[in-house]
């Protein structure tokens, strides 16, 4: 058993919903978060440089003795995993490899829709996902920019959210998909727009809720569970702890309890 808390990290708020998704699977465990507000948003930066942020994003956590970290950032799993896993002596999970497979199981038509940042897009790293479960799957990715911002902003089902979906996701549904991974953490926070354009015949992967999915099992086989009664979040940021501890709170649908601490992420 360990009782060491599990680092999570995002570019920003959206990674909360891994928390809601973690705390809700593993009630016992611990969670250190690290929202990376001063340099949001990831999803336009350069392969190198998200590399660079993730690498100092995870010497903070391990600074705070986690046991395993979560990437609960869809541009740093489908960018950077395998760099960090490479350089970290630690258990490190993404949230691509379960979104790819429960939207394969998920999937009856043949097409599935992936939509996420510009860089998550450009790796191809849901694509490859996919095709690895099964090849004959055809998939239609599309980045979507301004999600993020709208996410970040508290704009969750507005009428210029529905007109940017409507913008974006014309094509997935052009193209029939009938499952569609919402390849950002930031992006189950517009599911109930992005479900409305899409109609009821089209299943949603919330990625956060499967990468939650898989961690009692890693837990287990690496003996890694903890014993606590309740688990404790500390929540850290790069920038901005007060609007983060007011919009958190809608992310986890609770009050963030506890002060947020913004801290020098330049330091790592």
């Amino acid at each position: 058993m360990n009782n060491s808390g599990i680092g999570v990290f995002d570019s920003g708020l959206g990674g909360l919903t891994a928390v809601k998704s973690i705390c809700r699977e593993l009630p016992k465990e611990d969670i250190v978060y690290f929202g990376d507000t001063g340099r949001l948003p990831y999803g336009t930066k350069t392969e190198e440089t998200i590399k660079q942020y993730a690498a100092a994003d995870i010497r903070f956590l391990l600074s705070r003795d986690v046991k395993l970290i979560v990437i609960a950032c869809g541009t740093a799993s489908s960018v950077a995993l395998s760099d960090m896993r490479n350089m970290f002596d630690i258990p490190i999970v993404g949230v691509v490899e379960a979104s790819c497979m429960a939207a394969v199981r998920a999937c009856r038509n043949g097409k599935i829709g992936v939509i996420g940042t510009a860089a998550t897009v450009k790796s191809g790293s849901y694509l490859k996902g996919i095709k690895a479960q099964d090849s004959s799957i055809e998939v239609f990715s599309n980045p979507c920019p301004l999600f993020v911002p709208l996410v970040e902003n508290g704009h969750f089902d507005t009428e210029v959210t529905r007109l940017v979906v409507e913008e974006y996701l014309q094509t997935m549904k052009e193209n029939n998909v009938d499952t569609l991974i919402l390849g950002c953490t930031h992006y189950p926070l517009l599911e109930k727009a992005v479900a409305r354009y899409m109609g009821d015949g089209v299943t949603l992967i919330n990625p956060c809720a499967e990468l939650a999915a898989t961690l009692p099992g890693i837990l287990g086989k690496d003996n890694l569970a903890s014993r606590n009664r309740g688990g404790i979040c500390e929540n850290y940021v790069s920038d901005d702890p007060e609007g983060f501890a007011e919009l958190g709170g809608v992310f986890l649908d609770r009050k963030i309890d506890g002060q947020v601490k913004k801290i020098d992420i330049e330091k790592y």
